[in-house]
């Protein structure tokens, strides 16, 4: 028994594949399938069975293309009630891939329909020897029981039994296999370290620490992160069956009369997924603006409307391709067009543009002691409570989308996150709300500390 893991950036997803001598499992898989096929073609396995732990709540899930791919069979949580060709499985059912026993045990927590895959080497002995976790138990951390409105209290009741009852009951050496590493928001305080063992989390994860059930629902349901748009769309999507990806159409070059043509519809939304200094410098009036080197498919599907085509703007080809993969991770699949030949083509043809001004830390400062401008800090409740500018508003930058309203559409804004990515997301929303007199502070709370 071997285990492969493969890791997402930006959505902090790990899945996992699972070898015998000739055949394998694949768990969780994301929504591109072609690391799996490229990883079972160069070891000479058949990939035969499709593992999900449950209905994602954070990204779309690649199950339907990888066993259009393969013909493997997908095995799917019973209490799922999944519309699409599947083994449903509950408490107590097995599955036997060569040597390899997955034993099920029902983990209701994170999500109703949570299943664990307990798996045992029979070639090697009858003690269980890895878990697939899925999004029950963290390294460091444990699922966020509070996606469910009205449920969470419930939830994270059941989830304080299923891991003291049955998780926690594994032996210390078995290996913890989940589906989310730090920088997922499916936990408050995820490690780094990607893998663990049973006996290493009783030690030092902190929720594993508190032992009172009621002490237990308090932590993990009160001041929680704030859970992204996307999270709400993705767990029905994944259980009805997202489209395949190979009949999703490819983003289609546009010049730029018909891109303006196309943006000015109002059955269209922009995207400019360039570095935020690019687009500081020019960019289309109106446009989103999210950087495709951050958290690029996180804060997407936390903004971006999902009911309307998506017109990127970017640096190329590679960009374009690369942004519409992300994109469709987070169920976001009407990317339509791109804008060929880039800004410099729109720029060249006499089209408007926008400008977001970037200031230095002490340029901020001066404009905001002398009363010029309002410092808005766009980073999370979280970061904001280590530390927070003197006299600045608060206000997240997703929040922006309804709270803009707040401000005053003839004020001057400085806008501040941890560094300036997130905070051109928000300049962004401001300028497509008319607010014109907005400043992106360069480097961010960051660099506004150590200017003192």
């Amino acid at each position: 028994m071997i285990v492969y893991q493969f890791f997402v950036p930006g959505i902090a997803h790990s899945s996992y594949m699972v070898a015998g001598n000739k055949a394998c499992a694949v768990v969780d898989p994301e929504r591109d399938i072609s690391r799996y096929l490229d990883a079972a073609m160069q070891m000479g396995l058949r990939i035969t069975h499709i593992l999900e732990t449950h209905l994602h709540a954070d990204f779309i899930s690649g199950h339907l293309d990888l066993a259009r791919a393969t013909g493997a069979q997908i095995y799917a949580p019973k209490a799922g009630n999944c519309s699409f060709s599947h083994i449903p499985l509950q408490e107590g059912d097995e599955i036997e891939l060569e040597d390899i026993v997955f034993s099920i045990i029902e983990t209701a927590g994170h999500t109703p329909e949570h299943i664990c895959y307990i798996a045992t080497d029979t070639g090697r002995g009858a003690t269980p020897v890895a878990v697939f976790s899925g999004d029950t138990l963290f390294v460091g951390d444990v699922g966020r029981p509070d996606l469910f409105p009205g449920r969470s209290q419930d939830l994270a009741s059941s989830l304080f039994d299923n891991l003291h009852e049955k998780v926690l009951q594994l032996p210390d050496e078995c290996e913890v296999y989940p589906a989310h590493g730090m920088g997922s928001l499916c936990g408050r305080a995820i490690s780094a370290k990607r893998t663990s063992t049973i006996g290493y989390e009783k030690k030092y994860n902190y929720a594993l620490q508190i032992c009172d059930r009621q002490e237990f629902i308090r932590s993990l349901t009160f001041n929680m992160p704030q859970a992204p748009d996307h999270f709400s769309r993705c767990s029905e999507i994944n259980r009805l069956g997202p489209a395949l990806m190979q009949d999703l159409m490819s983003p289609a070059a546009l010049d730029p009369s018909s891109f303006a043509q196309r943006a000015g519809s109002g059955q269209a939304a922009v995207l400019d997924v360039r570095s935020y200094p690019a687009f500081s410098g020019l960019h289309i009036p109106g446009a989103w603006h999210i950087d495709l080197a951050g958290s690029f498919a996180t804060q997407a599907g936390w903004v971006i409307p999902p009911d309307r085509d998506i017109l990127l703007v970017a640096e190329g080809r590679p960009q374009v391709d690369q942004a519409a993969l992300q994109l469709r991770r987070v169920g976001l699949d009407r990317v339509a067009a791109y804008l060929d030949g880039g800004m410099l083509s729109w720029g060249a043809s006499g089209l408007p543009v926008g400008r977001v001004p970037v200031v230095s830390a002490e340029q901020g400062h001066k404009l905001i002691q002398s009363g010029k401008a309002t410092l808005i800090d766009v980073r999370s409740v979280e970061e904001k409570t280590d530390g927070h500018a003197e006299g600045s508003i608060h206000i997240a930058w997703h929040d922006l989308r309804t709270r803009y309203i707040e401000l005053d559409q003839q004020g001057s804004y400085i806008l501040m996150c941890r560094g300036g990515q997130r905070a051109s997301i928000a300049a962004s929303i401001l300028k497509m709300h008319g607010y014109s007199r907005v400043c992106n502070l360069a480097g961010g709370f960051m660099a506004y500390q150590r200017a003192g």
